[in-house]
C-alpha cells in the first residue's frame, strides 16, 4: 500500500511540540533538582525548620505535626510525579518499553490524586494561601486534576488508547499547574518588570497569572490536538507558531525561575 502523502505543516507541528517538551523538561528537571537538594536534604537531615530557608507560603510550623507531614509528602512527591510525567510523554518508552510506560503511568495517576487532594487540604484546612483569587485557582486546578486523571485511567482500562493519550496530556498540564504558575510569574516579572503584580497575587494581573498559568497551556494543547487532525496546512503552521511563541515565553520563565527562584537552593 502506498502511504498517504504527509500534509505540509505536519512536520513543523511535530517539531514545535518536541521543542516545547524539551524546553519544559529542562525547566522541570531544574525544579526537581531544587526539591531534592533543598527540601529532600533538609528532610533527610531532620532539619525541618530548614524548609523555611526558602521563601514559602507556609512550610514548617512548630507543633503542627499533621500539617508538617502533609507539606513534606506534598513537596517531595512533587519531584516524583514530575519525573513520572516527563517519562510518560517519551514515545520511545511507550513504544519499546510498554510495561515501564504502564507502571509509570499508574504511578503518575495515583500521585495525581494524592497531590490534588493534599493540595486542597493544605489550602483550605491548613490555611496555606495568598489570596482568594489564588485559593480559587488552586481549587479549580485540583478539581481538574481529579477529573482528568479519572478520564485518563478509565480510557486506558478500556483500551481506548488515542483518547487516553489526550486525557493523559491534559492531566500532565494540570498536574504541573504549580510549576506553570512559577514559570508564569517569572516570565511576567522578566518581561514586564513585575508590572501590576503584588506579593499576594491579587488583582487583575494576579488573577490572570494564577488561572492562566494552567488554563492557557490547556487551551494551546487543545489547539494542538485540533491541528493534528486538521487537513489544512495553514492551521498546522499557525498552531506551530503559537506553540513556539508559548515555548519562548516559557523559556524566559524557566530562566527567571532557575536563576532567581530555584538557583540559590539547588
Amino acid at each position: 500500500m502506498t502511504p498517504s502523502p504527509q500534509i505540509p505543516g505536519t512536520r513543523l507541528l511535530q517539531r514545535s511540540g518536541l521543542i516545547w517538551y524539551l524546553t519544559a523538561a529542562v525547566g522541570q528537571l531544574a525544579f526537581v533538582w531544587m526539591i531534592a537538594h533543598h527540601y529532600g536534604g533538609h528532610t533527610l537531615r531532620g532539619d525541618y525548620p530548614g524548609w523555611n530557608d526558602k521563601p514559602i507560603i507556609k512550610g514548617y510550623v512548630s507543633g503542627d505535626t499533621a500539617g508538617n507531614i502533609m507539606f513534606a509528602v506534598h513537596v517531595l512527591l512533587a519531584a516524583v510525579i514530575t519525573v513520572a510525567g516527563l517519562m510518560q510523554l517519551i514515545p520511545q518508552i511507550r513504544k519499546h518499553v510498554p510495561a515501564l510506560h504502564r507502571w509509570t503511568g499508574r504511578l503518575f495517576l495515583i500521585l495525581a490524586y494524592i497531590m490534588a487532594l493534599g493540595g486542597l487540604w493544605l489550602g483550605w484546612v491548613r490555611g496555606t494561601r495568598l489570596s482568594l483569587n489564588s485559593d480559587l485557582a488552586v481549587t479549580l486546578n485540583g478539581i481538574l486534576i481529579l477529573i482528568f486523571a479519572t478520564q485518563a485511567w478509565r480510557l486506558a482500562a478500556a483500551r481506548r488508547i488515542d483518547e487516553h493519550r489526550h486525557w493523559a496530556m491534559r492531566t500532565f498540564i494540570v498536574v504541573n499547574g504549580v510549576w506553570f504558575l512559577r514559570i508564569a510569574i517569572m516570565a511576567w516579572a522578566v518581561l514586564t518588570h513585575g508590572w501590576g503584580m503584588d506579593d499576594k497575587l491579587g488583582g487583575p494581573v494576579g488573577t490572570f497569572l494564577t488561572f492562566g498559568a494552567y488554563l492557557i497551556p490547556l487551551a494551546v494543547l487543545e489547539l494542538y490536538f485540533m491541528a493534528q487532525k486538521s487537513r489544512h496546512t495553514i492551521v498546522k503552521r499557525n498552531v506551530s507558531v503559537l506553540v513556539l511563541i508559548m515555548t519562548a515565553v516559557m523559556a524566559v520563565g524557566i530562566f527567571g525561575a532557575t536563576a532567581f527562584m530555584w538557583g540559590p537552593y539547588m
